[in-house]
């Protein structure tokens, strides 16, 4: 599960691209409980969300040629540099190289074998999030990927993280984990493009817990939002729907069953 004893190859932080800060901020607060408290000058406009005064997310306004508005996911690296090698080595791409971000760590933006984008974060004073798991923090990620196998592979080789089978009614759901910490460290999932008839492209998928599914997909469509897969029990695992704010950036959100034992 995630925690905010972060370990290499664990995520750290996420936030998101908007093309309107200020609409987004109202969006999830409603959704969330977030404030967003905006960064120093230097930053450019970045910024936090926070959930009773601990940072659960963050974002700033972005521009099209930056990008779709979107999640960002970064996962935690003890070596910036020498991890954006290694996901050029394993067939990867460094979309933005590795770069301080003042003394609160190293940055890079990196791309899979598929072109799925993601971050990595190298602490300084700037540990991570300060909270996920609780209703309204990070919970979960999903790769959606055209390549199963391949992604695997890629990850391993860049960040560590194992793979580990889980079975369900229906199949076997491919979980991720960092190095050395077995199940225990479960903080995703690979999920085969061909299988989900919601996802046509592959990307990281963000899953933020909630008290209650229903109530925040209609709420969420109240806001301008999009429910793109209503609330959906799934056996062990919780109630989950996916949704978009309403400038389309995708995330999911999901009550979890309670823990067995």
């Amino acid at each position: 599960m995630l925690t905010t004893r972060y370990v290499t190859g664990a995520p750290n932080w996420i936030d998101l691209g908007t093309p309107d800060i200020d609409g987004a901020a109202s969006f999830y607060g409603a959704l969330f409980g977030w404030r967003f408290r905006p960064g120093p000058p230097e930053v450019g406009g970045y910024g936090f969300f926070e959930l009773d005064g601990r940072t659960a997310a963050a974002g700033m306004q972005t521009t099209p040629e930056q990008g779709p508005p979107s999640w960002t996911v970064y996962f935690q690296t003890a070596d910036a540099d020498a991890t954006a090698k290694a996901a050029e080595q394993a067939h990867g791409a460094v979309l933005a190289q590795p770069m301080d971000v003042m003394d609160q760590g190293r940055m890079a933006i990196l791309a899979d074998k598929a072109g799925v984008s993601f971050g990595i974060w190298q602490p300084g004073r700037n540990k991570g999030l300060d909270v996920v798991q609780e209703p309204g923090s990070l919970c979960w990620l999903e790769l959606y990927t055209p390549d199963q196998p391949a992604a695997a592979f890629f990850y391993n080789a860049v960040l560590g993280l194992e793979t580990f089978g889980v079975d369900f009614p229906g199949g076997t759901y491919t979980t991720l984990n960092p190095a050395g910490t077995s199940e225990d460290g479960m903080f995703g999932g690979l999920i085969p493009l061909a299988e989900s008839a919601e996802e046509s492209e592959p990307y990281w998928l963000p899953y933020f817990e909630v008290s209650d599914t229903e109530a925040v997909a209609a709420k969420a469509a109240e806001l301008g939002g999009t429910v793109r897969m209503p609330a959906t029990d799934i056996e062990g695992v919780g109630s989950v729907a996916r949704l978009a704010d309403p400038y389309g950036a995708r995330f999911a959100v999901i009550k979890s069953a309670p823990m067995e034992g």
